[in-house]
């Protein structure tokens, strides 16, 4: 059974920047597609960058677009997102996913998830 785990997550004014990290157990995931998902108060869930099993396909909602980065180190944690000149419209839980092969922004491709760290941007 796949469990994914996220850390980083925090409270930091508007323009600050937060690190999340996305840590894996009970399966290899270097033939995995990991997305980054947030969902924030009485709003559906929105993908918000995803990453190929090789790290070379990346992609990322136009809400993030030049501020934020996803990475992946198979060899580590599967995945990070470096979050820089956050919003507060960035608050939300920010959850990372996983799928065998290929993936996309769309979250319902997902069959892996976890808990979710909260990501408060305010001042």
């Amino acid at each position: 059974q796949v469990q994914l785990v996220e850390s980083g997550g925090g409270v930091v004014q508007p323009g600050g920047a937060l690190r999340l990290y996305c840590a894996a157990s009970g399966c290899i995931l270097d033939h995995h597609t990991i997305a980054w998902v947030r969902q924030a108060p009485g709003k559906e869930r929105e993908g918000v960058s995803c990453i190929s099993s090789s790290g070379g396909i990346v992609g990322y909602a136009d809400s993030v677009k030049g501020r934020f980065t996803i990475s992946r180190d198979n060899a580590k944690n599967p995945a990070y997102l470096q979050m820089n000149s956050l919003k507060p419209e960035d608050t939300a839980v920010y959850y990372c996913a996983a799928v065998f092969g290929l993936g996309g922004l769309q979250e319902y491709k997902y069959r892996y998830w976890g808990q979710g760290t909260q990501v408060t941007v305010s001042s």
